[in-house]
């Protein structure tokens, strides 16, 4: 699949996008509620770590074969991908970061699961919303999103050097970009960058926000 998929308007319904959640389903569910999500022609936009800490962590990596759902790979996914292919430190390295649910589940069938599920889990995304082009990665975009094919990976599920230096700087040929993977008290925009992860799994807030009030 292509490190990038973008994505034309939503002329039907409504788009948003979530943070992290962890295995959190029942904490997803309920913010889809709120905010009267409709499958039928909504979309939500997640920003990664769909799995690991939450015992739902099985569940939530299946919605990224829901056709209302569009997510991007998080650490959390590449460490599990690592794991299944490495059974020594790398799966040591899964279980100290909130593996464990996988003893809850088939293991096999977890791994061919991650691994399809990865095909549906680009590193990037970008959606047009109200004549604005916004970008979505798990963690860190590059400095001009045009570099977003040929930037190093493991910036995009990795990096916070942006977030660590309070970064301003908007990201250049890119309208806005949304991320979560760092946990912080209330979403927080730095320069045209959007943080979204508000720690689902430690505080019981799942960010959900309209894509209008990004492009805005």
């Amino acid at each position: 699949m292509n490190r990038l998929e973008k994505h034309e308007a939503n002329n039907k319904g409504r788009d948003f996008f979530v943070g992290d959640i962890h295995g959190q389903f029942d904490l997803l569910m309920h913010a889809m509620r709120s905010v009267d999500f409709d499958k039928k022609v909504d979309r939500l936009f997640c920003v990664g770590d769909l799995i690991d800490r939450g015992a739902d962590s099985f569940k939530c990596l299946s919605l990224a074969f829901e056709p209302w759902f569009y997510g991007v790979r998080g650490n959390h996914e590449m460490l599990a991908h690592d794991a299944f292919r490495d059974t020594g430190k790398a799966w040591d390295l899964w279980q100290m970061n909130g593996g464990s649910w996988v003893y809850l589940e088939e293991a096999q069938e977890v791994r061919i699961i991650l691994g399809e599920a990865l095909r549906y889990l680009p590193h990037a995304r970008q959606v047009e919303v109200a004549g604005k082009q916004i970008g979505m990665v798990h963690a860190e975009p590059p400095a001009d999103w045009a570099d977003i094919e040929i930037v190093d990976s493991r910036q995009l599920v990795w990096s916070r050097t942006r977030i660590s230096r309070m970064e301003t700087t908007p990201v250049a040929n890119i309208d806005a970009v949304v991320v979560g993977h760092t946990i912080l008290d209330e979403p927080t925009t730095l320069g045209n960058v959007h943080y979204i992860d508000t720690g689902a799994f430690t505080t019981g807030r799942l960010t959900i926000i309209e894509a209008i009030k990004v492009a805005s």
